[in-house]
């Protein structure tokens, strides 16, 4: 009994002892492996350091020859342009193709995790070389027509050199002939639109050929990606839902002032406004009819463009003055390079140039350079803020890996120059430089200034809106080559409530009179842009001390974060993150919230706001408006529309 017992205790002994054997292999196996990742985490760090190298390297050649293109359109810089595109791209797939060697999918180090997946992202280079050619072609000829298109001039048709910057942009800020504009719309559309529409379609098969090879259904997933949220068109179209009453309600005081100044004739009293009208050939901002729209024409008018050209300013000294507002938030100056390399006028050496303002980040650290044809105006002197905003993120993330160096999301580059620009046009701030007189801030004055910017700001947000719900059908092959214009206008109907001077038809291809179609530059960054541009500017205004939403005396509309070192080092510390998290971190950096939110967009303009609600049911203006009487669908077009789902599309993104 004793020795069964004994027997029994050595073989539990015995099998705990093969336990604990197999367990110490397990153990070992385990920190042998573990010991293998770390080394192939190791490697993996060392080998993104020299890729960032390479890539500082290709992107900088890459830019510099873009750069050399776009400043001084010829046959030559075209070539080398195209020659310098297709080596790189050649290089990136060499790089990409090391990259995806790498087991990265199972690295411990999120960071490092984060860069292998951005860089496993090929791009365009993904294509074989002819058909990057083809698209690099394609992109190509359409900012070519776009730069050298010219119209001839309405009281002169014997001049035929007017291009859309600066005589078609100073028609449309000055004349108030009707016939004349509309005249002008549609020469310049024909000019700049119509003859894309080949190029547009290949540049769309082409891309669309790139994305599938990065895994991709279209370009319309690949350019939503970038906002990292699965439902980036539902949030999209939940903020439009947020803005849409104050638009209707700006839209419908705007319309019967230009019914009152044009007649019933040419603007219906209860249909959407002809594009031509709005003072900007494409009706996507309408500061220009502020003069004769103003709620309360008495109080004396903000004219910074007079003030500007009374003090002799020129394009240095606007560029100078935006260095200094981004200095005296503790910010970085501008470098020595910046100023002998950027282009800020255009030369007068007679040379075709793409003149729609830009910045440009060159990677190497060292070389950021703006490219703009400054004319001394209230609009170029924002423009000049804006742009300088970008070269402000590209200086405070310069020292991030390459793959880094971008906004947080597309929207958030677009709004940092916004948000400057916010401040620089209150009548605080104007009356600091002496660009405008003392003067009463009353309630009335106030209301008159929200309405100016009301006509830039919440304007341009449904056209910022549209363009891109445009392109990704056209992308997702919703949108066929035989339906581009008719669907472009019914966007433009459904959300704007504005209609075409004239009839179109599908012999026009009027999205392409608008540099960023022309120019493959996706454009819903700046419709988010023109939303948390507010919701950071609230979050400034707090830190300098100028907004209190419990004080009259300190509205956010009139706030100045000027000189303000606290909201500087705040945007500072959002910035210098570049695109290394995920945006809901960088937004929480700044606002505390993770969220992109309408909330500061409509506390801006909530004064005015209910000032147009109380105004147009006083003078009983039709809010809204019915469907346009200007034919650009056919019959055909608008039944399958129908039928093909379209409209139910169109109903859920435009919260119709």
């Amino acid at each position: 009994m004793l020795f069964e017992r004994f027997k029994m205790i050595m073989k539990i002994i015995g099998e705990l002892a093969l336990v604990g054997a197999i367990a110490s292999v397990f153990i070992v196996a385990a920190q042998g492996l573990a010991a293998e990742r770390a080394a192939e985490e190791t490697a993996g760090r060392e080998y993104m350091r020299s890729l960032d190298e390479l890539m500082s390297k290709a992107r900088n050649k890459k830019t510099i020859a873009s750069w050399n293109y776009e400043s001084n359109i010829t046959q030559h810089n075209n070539e080398v342009n195209l020659q310098v595109a297709l080596e790189v791209a050649e290089e990136e797939k060499e790089y990409w193709k090391s990259t995806m060697s790498y087991l990265w999918h199972e690295y411990q180090d999120p960071d490092l995790k984060r860069m292998f997946e951005k860089y496993s992202k090929l791009g365009t280079s993904a294509l074989p070389e002819d058909l990057n050619e083809r698209l690099i072609s394609a992109i190509s000829n359409m900012q070519t027509n776009y730069a050298k298109a010219t119209i001839c001039d309405y009281k002169d048709r014997t001049k035929c050199d007017l291009h859309v910057e600066p005589e078609v942009t100073e028609i449309f800020r000055t004349s108030n002939d009707a016939e004349e504009l509309k005249y002008t719309w549609l020469e310049w559309h024909k000019a700049a639109g119509a003859v894309s529409k080949g190029n547009f379609t290949e540049y769309v098969n082409m891309d669309n050929e790139a994305a599938k090879l990065n895994g991709y259904d279209s370009v319309a997933e690949w350019w939503l990606s970038e906002y990292e949220a699965t439902d980036s068109e539902d949030q999209f179209a939940s903020l439009w839902a947020e803005i849409k009453p104050l638009y209707q309600q700006i839209h419908a005081y705007v319309r019967r002032h230009l019914r009152l100044k044009y007649g019933e004739s040419v603007v219906p009293a209860k249909g959407p406004i002809p594009a031509h009208l709005l003072g900007n050939i494409w009706a996507q901002t309408w500061n220009n009819v502020e003069k004769f729209t103003r709620p309360y024409p008495e109080k004396p008018d903000v004219d910074v463009t007079a003030a500007l050209i009374a003090q002799n300013y020129t394009a240095l000294k606007m560029f100078k003055t935006a260095d200094e507002f981004f200095t005296s938030l503790n910010l970085i100056p501008m470098p020595e390079l910046f100023w002998e390399r950027s282009i800020i006028e255009k030369p007068n050496d007679g040379r075709d140039m793409v003149c729609h303002a830009s910045a440009w980040d060159f990677f190497d650290g060292e070389d950021f350079r703006i490219k703009q044809c400054t004319t001394i105006t209230d609009a170029f002197f924002k423009t000049t803020h804006h742009e300088m905003g970008h070269i402000q993120y590209y200086l405070q993330y310069k020292d991030q890996p390459v793959i880094y160096r971008a906004g947080a999301n597309p929207g958030f580059h677009e709004a940092v120059g916004d948000v400057i620009a916010l401040s620089v046009a209150t009548p605080k701030h104007l009356k600091v430089m002496g660009l405008l007189e003392e003067g009463p801030e009353d309630l009335e004055s106030n209301i008159n200034q929200l309405y100016k910017m009301g006509l830039e700001k919440i304007v341009f947000l449904p056209f910022g809106y549209l363009l891109d719900l445009f392109r990704y059908g056209v992308f997702r092959g919703t949108t066929t080559t035989q339906d581009y214009n008719c669907h472009f206008w019914q966007l433009r109907e459904s959300l704007q409530g504005i209609e075409p001077p004239a009839p179109r038809s599908e012999d026009d291809f009027d999205p392409a009179a608008k540099y960023h179609i022309s120019a493959d530059v996706e454009y819903m960054r700046y419709y988010i842009s023109y939303i948390i541009q507010f919701q950071f500017h609230r979050s400034l205004c707090q830190l300098a001390g100028e907004y209190d939403p419990e004080d009259p005396t300190k509205l956010l509309s009139n706030c100045d974060i000027y000189k303000s070192t606290e909201a500087g080092n705040a945007l500072s510390n959002m910035l210098q993150l570049g695109s290394s998290k995920p945006w809901p971190d960088a937004m929480e950096a700044l606002t505390g919230t993770r969220n992109m939110e309408a909330s500061g967009v409509l506390e801006y303009f909530k004064p005015l706001h209910d000032w147009l609600k109380a105004e147009n049911e006083r003078t009983g203006e039709f809010v809204g408006w019915e469907p346009s009487t200007v034919p650009y669908c056919t019959a055909e077009q608008r039944s399958a529309m129908e039928s093909s789902g379209f409209n139910t599309r169109l109903k859920k993104y435009a919260s119709l």
